[in-house]
């Protein structure tokens, strides 16, 4: 019978939507801007697809929103071995209860949240020289740790199922240079972690030249609008253009500066917002809509993965289309989404044609 201790960081993620692309420091301001947490549905989705696989695992976990509510909500009767020290959850909280963790005795650390909690959870372990594997739940805005499962249903089975581990990095990054549109990762510790196909590997943080694509793709912007000019149309086609290298590649074809890390609106040669938030991006939506997208680094994610303004709403208003460099299709070799909203995630999957050149698409299957 294994036994698993689960630690929750309530408010990883919040960022996300509202463009903030972190919550460290940001909570409050996070919640002004209407953000809703999300860890906690993701803690709830992996302890039910763990409780699938391995009904009879036995929870060990901190008290009210760190675990013990989606613990219960899965189904199990968990062991609580603390609480936080106040309603307002810390990274010392998170620490204290992986300590608590390795004196109960637990098999695995499965812990839900982004890189920020993943260094708490690695160097804690490595603090106390203890011989125990951790395995992430993806919910933060930054995830370049090679820790996590793909999506949260894939850390409920690994934690289940593996009888292997292996040595993977932690990796966190400046989140007020990140805000600034940089990045600046550090290797912050190796730590246990099962062996399974499911996890992703660390982020890559650069990117090969794509000026063809990205002259393709601003070609047949301008196109449309003239054709919808000409039409008599009476809005033309609004782009929502995410982050990354390949895509502000796209953003400069089109003549302006893009935010690196952000999303921009875009409209018939006016940028109408930069570095949107999902509300922004909602309240500047077309009639017709396209999603401008390219994988992150080396882990195939197009949604779910430092693009969370691009929301379900916003993508059920929208066509999207994947651009990527050929080299890096070739070093991903799948395509992944994880949008929070199974239904959207159901809607993305399957084989999709991705633009590789000014007019060349190659097709690539969506997990």
């Amino acid at each position: 019978m294994r036994r698993i201790g689960v630690v929750v960081n309530p408010i990883a993620g919040m960022g996300g939507r509202v463009g903030l692309k972190g919550t460290d420091g940001k909570v409050e301001e996070a919640r002004e801007r209407g953000a809703d947490p999300r860890a906690p549905d993701r803690a709830r989705a992996a302890l039910a697809a763990l409780g699938e696989r391995a009904p009879d695992a036995e929870i060990v976990t901190y008290g009210g929103e760190m675990g013990e509510r989606a613990a219960e909500a899965a189904g199990f009767d968990p062991e609580i071995v603390g609480d936080p020290a106040s309603t307002e959850t810390s990274a010392g909280d998170t620490r204290d209860a992986v300590r608590a963790f390795a004196e109960a005795g637990v098999d695995l650390v499965l812990f839900v949240g982004g890189d920020g909690t993943a260094v708490d959870v690695a160097q804690t372990l490595v603090d106390l020289d203890a011989d125990v594997p951790m395995l992430g739940v993806p919910a933060g805005v930054k995830v370049y740790s090679a820790v996590f499962a793909v999506t949260p249903e894939a850390a409920g089975r690994v934690a289940a199922d593996f009888d292997r581990t292996e040595r993977r990095e932690v990796n966190d990054i400046d989140e007020s240079a990140y805000r600034e549109g940089e990045v600046r990762a550090e290797l912050k510790a190796l730590a246990t972690v099962p062996v399974a196909e499911d996890l992703q590997s660390s982020k890559q943080v650069g990117g090969g030249t794509v000026e063809s694509l990205a002259e393709g793709v601003a070609d047949d912007a301008r196109a449309e609008s003239e054709r919808q000019a000409g039409d008599g149309a009476s809005e033309r086609a609004t782009y929502v253009l995410g982050p990354g290298g390949t895509v502000g590649a796209i953003k400069e074809a089109l003549g302006f500066e893009g935010s690196p890390l952000g999303v921009d609106v875009w409209r018939d040669g006016e940028v109408l917002v930069r570095d949107a938030s999902a509300d922004e991006i909602l309240s500047h939506l077309g009639e017709r809509n396209v999603v401008v997208v390219s994988p992150i680094g080396g882990q195939g994610f197009v949604f779910g993965r430092g693009n969370d303004q691009i929301s379900p709403d916003v993508l059920g208003r929208s066509t999207v289309e994947v651009v990527a460099s050929k080299r890096k299709l070739d070093d991903i070799g799948v395509l992944r989404v994880d949008t929070g909203d199974e239904a959207v995630d159901e809607s993305l999957r399957g084989w999709r044609k991705v633009r590789v050149g000014r007019f060349e698409r190659r097709m690539m299957k969506v997990e």
